[in-house]
């Protein structure tokens, strides 16, 4: 049987720092987040993570940022204040990070996700903001049940039902919220998405947090309260 990550976290991170770092993280992402998984075993890493994140062992400390933001965020009230101390100190990490990333929007909006991880929050930190980077939601009405395409990239904004890549289904527009009249964490993940230069990002968000019609049977809704429970 293979050795797993998980079986001696001392001696798997203890491999960075040298030539193969590219190949040991690769190792670390598919032994303890498995496609973006988060398992039991996954927590103990958190310390390790953050050693490195903050400079005290080796490794790249974004990639430790990332894979301890995953992990936070599927940490329940238990596992979160056992790990309060090294949470704490990646939070100011992914945010030097976040704030020095402005031309990839995909690292962006994952860095956004694990400083909302790190703070508690365990909503749109827990992958559902990913959406933003593709331009495209999959959601369902919440009236008709119909399975509805929220799109706002190149072929958007619009919601549609069915395959609209194929097909040629009815569409609706979509209502994008007034940045002005967004909640306190919609406002202020547009506004750091829009400071940052992102703009796609922050206009995805007006979107995300704003309102759709389905095609269907013409109910008005919020996007990201189906969004939200569709996860």
């Amino acid at each position: 049987m293979n050795k797993r990550p998980s079986d001696d976290l001392p001696a798997a991170f203890a491999r960075l720092g040298g030539t193969e770092d590219r190949q040991v993280w690769s190792e670390l992402w598919d032994g303890l987040c498995h496609q973006g998984s988060v398992y039991e075993d996954s927590y103990p890493a958190l310390p390790f993570l953050a050693a490195t994140a903050t400079g005290r062992a080796p490794g790249e400390p974004q990639e430790a940022v990332l894979m301890a933001g995953l992990i936070a965020s599927a940490a329940d009230e238990e596992r979160t204040a056992r790990y309060g101390e090294e949470t704490a100190a990646l939070l100011p990490v992914a945010r030097r990070l976040l704030a020095e990333e402005t031309h990839d929007p995909v690292s962006f909006v994952y860095l956004l996700q694990c400083v909302l991880a790190f703070e508690g929050e365990r909503v749109w930190s827990a992958g559902r903001l990913e959406g933003l980077f593709e331009g495209e939601y999959e959601i369902d009405c919440p009236s008709c049940e119909s399975g509805l395409f929220i799109a706002f990239g190149e072929d958007g904004p619009f919601a549609s039902a069915g395959d609209y890549v194929t097909g040629d289904p009815a569409r609706t527009e979509l209502l994008p919220a007034d940045p002005a009249a967004l909640a306190p964490l919609p406002a202020r993940l547009h506004r750091t998405a829009a400071g940052a230069g992102h703009e796609g990002t922050a206009r995805g968000l007006t979107y995300l947090f704003g309102r759709a019609v389905c095609p269907d049977c013409r109910t008005g809704f919020e996007v990201a309260e189906q969004v939200e429970s569709g996860y």
